[in-house]
């Protein structure tokens, strides 16, 4: 290349002795009693410029630029003085003696600096262009290239082909809100941005391409957190004839590969898989952390006749649920929880619905209730005090915390105040916490989930995943027993991956419909095409998508996958760079057949 010979960040000893072109931006300009150092950055790190007075044109040129200009330097490699080596740089041992340099084009002054690690996300959201100059965000987006590479690759082995489907779709109720995009040409129709590529990929099944594959956007209108964004990227599969097992073995393996290659990380082989059941009853999440060292202890059965009304009442309510939660050496003399600590748990867990947090300090156990220090102690009866020590195995110095209430509520708080005081300094410094990779397989999810406001069942996955076999009858006589060919892939707390074998019979198919309260009319309306397309021959399949994002999230350690998206949304769903969503003008408005109206005021009563 003529404007440049090679990389700044890739300037090496190599190099000694060689004239070279560089181009990139000044990261730091500092003037050392007349010499004149520049580091000048590019994609691939830094590179120490010396302007030497010596060069008088040159030198006037570097005494004008300030951080951010865009420089092209011609200059000699050579060694730095002894005891100047930067070993933090792979450019470290080397400098560049510069002959020629050119202002490609100045900066105005940057709203912050580069190295300035305590940037508030809307500064850094706001300027995004150059927040991306960052060597973090530019290790972080790179990362994300080579981890579709590497998934692309795996794919590509193993039989799959990449099969774009459309953005531009039909509205079908598949758990969150769509996007809606009007039609100018279909005046008063919409299409709909697709949630995934569910429906289509089945399609791409019946029509025998077998195995599928897309690196795709996806988009949900609903509302946001730190792993969640309007528009997200999903690695999105799908295979004919392979079951369950099948289909799990070759996705963890993908995952394997992944992370083996982008980050050196080996996981686990073959990883656990625990039913949805177990999870939600040791750990209150169908997503657990596994490397939080703590567990549920079942409690229901033995608190159905305790003076204690909030364990009694929650014992004894339909769909109640009392555990306990063992914190050992919780409660340990100088180095336990301060109740400080334990107060503002129970602030914690009221923001999952719970009323309060009962807790038991375990000083004496021997001693039996005299050694237990507690407010409720006085509540509960000594055969249920000594099923809550023989069960939850507390020992002198251990802290015991309880949830009482719906399944739901107590699942919530409980799990997780479970992550929350196991990532917790008191977690990590009393070995509550592995440092290390723990993925698990989640399998046998419930068909459905009763909505007790509209007074109906509704999928837990989406409403084409096929039941286990010999649960089909279950779909009309008892649809809240019938478990699904569903699994789930959890890594570290975080769901990367979720699919299921799908329904590939048009019978099976319309029962689920039915289940759902979907009558015959409104299925042929909404998925005709897809009831239409199981007639033919369709072949037993499934899939399952991960989130691009999470996976990369997780690979960095950002907090936030906005960290890994080039540019992301706020919580607001609004984008700072562009200001977007925005207002649009009325011809256009005209021309979509639509007319704005003035939002209702809210009336508080």
């Amino acid at each position: 290349m003529s404007m440049r010979t090679n990389y700044c960040g890739l300037t090496t000893e190599a190099l000694l002795g060689k004239t070279v072109n560089l181009c990139g931006w000044v990261h730091r300009r500092r003037d050392h009693g007349g010499i004149i150092f520049i580091d000048l950055r590019d994609r691939e790190g830094l590179v120490q410029i010396v302007c030497d007075p010596d060069r008088q044109e040159m030198f006037k040129v570097a005494e004008s630029i300030r951080n951010e200009f865009c420089l092209r330097v011609t200059g000699v490699v050579r060694a730095r003085p002894d005891g100047t080596v930067n070993s933090n740089l792979t450019s470290g041992k080397v400098e560049v003696l510069c002959d020629q340099l050119e202002v490609l084009n100045p900066s105005v002054t940057p709203p912050f600096q580069l190295d300035d690690d305590h940037l508030s996300e809307t500064t850094r959201l706001t300027h995004r262009v150059l927040d991306l100059r960052r060597p973090q965000m530019q290790n972080n987006l790179r990362l994300r290239y080579k981890v579709t590479m590497e998934v692309r690759k795996f794919l590509d082995e193993n039989g799959f082909i990449d099969i774009e489907t459309p953005m531009l779709t039909k509205s079908t109720p598949e758990g969150a809100r769509d996007y809606l995009v009007p039609s100018r040409v279909n005046a008063g129709n919409f299409f709909a941005l697709p949630q995934s590529p569910q429906l289509f990929k089945q399609l791409l099944m019946v029509a025998n391409f077998d195995r599928y594959y897309q690196i795709t956007k996806c988009f949900r209108d609903e509302d946001l957190r730190a792993d969640r964004q309007p528009e997200f990227t999903q690695i999105d599969c799908e295979t004919s004839f392979m079951n369950e097992e099948e289909i799990r073995a070759m996705f963890e393996n993908l995952l394997r590969t992944v992370f083996k290659k982008a980050i050196h990380v080996d996981l686990p082989n073959p990883f656990p898989v625990m039913d949805y059941a177990t999870a939600m009853a040791k750990y209150g999440s169908d997503k657990p952390d596994m490397r939080v060292k703590l567990a549920f202890t079942e409690l229901t059965d033995v608190m159905k006749d305790v003076p204690f009304k909030v364990f009694s009442g929650a014992a004894n309510m339909e769909g109640g649920r009392v555990v306990a939660l063992l914190v050992p050496g919780g409660a340990k003399e100088g180095s336990g929880m301060p109740r400080s600590e334990i107060d503002a748990y129970t602030q914690f867990v009221a923001i999952y619905g719970a009323k309060g947090l009962a807790y038991i300090r375990v000083n004496e156990k021997a001693k039996g209730a005299a050694g237990l220090q507690s407010p409720i102690v006085k509540n509960l009866h000594d055969a249920s005090l000594a099923a809550i020590l023989e069960r939850t195995g507390a020992q002198d110095g251990d802290l015991i915390f309880f949830g009482a209430d719906k399944a739901k509520v107590v699942n919530d708080a409980m799990g997780a105040l479970r992550a929350k005081i196991g990532h917790s300094e008191f977690g990590q410094k009393n070995g509550l916490l592995e440092d290390t990779w723990k993925p698990l397989w989640v399998v046998d999810f419930p068909m459905f989930e009763h909505d007790e406001e509209g007074d109906r069942w509704v999928a837990c996955h989406h409403p084409f995943t096929s039941p286990k076999d010999g649960h089909e009858d279950l779909l009309e006589t008892a649809p809240g027993k019938c478990i699904a060919k569903a699994y789930d892939l959890v890594l570290n707390g975080w769901e990367l991956g979720g699919g299921s074998v799908r329904i590939h019979k048009e019978t099976v198919q319309s029962k689920v419909f039915r289940a759902l309260k979907i009558d015959a009319e409104e299925a042929q309306e909404k998925f005709g095409f897809l009831l239409d397309a199981l007639q033919y021959g369709a072949p037993p399949h499934g899939g399952i998508a991960f989130g691009l994002d999470r996976i990369v999230t997780m690979m960095t350690g950002a907090e936030s996958i906005r960290d890994v998206i080039a540019f992301p949304k706020t919580q607001r769903a609004q984008c700072l760079l562009t200001h977007a969503p925005s207002q649009v003008d009325e011809r256009q408005l005209r021309e979509l057949h639509i007319r704005l109206r003035a939002t209702e005021p809210v009336v508080k009563t």
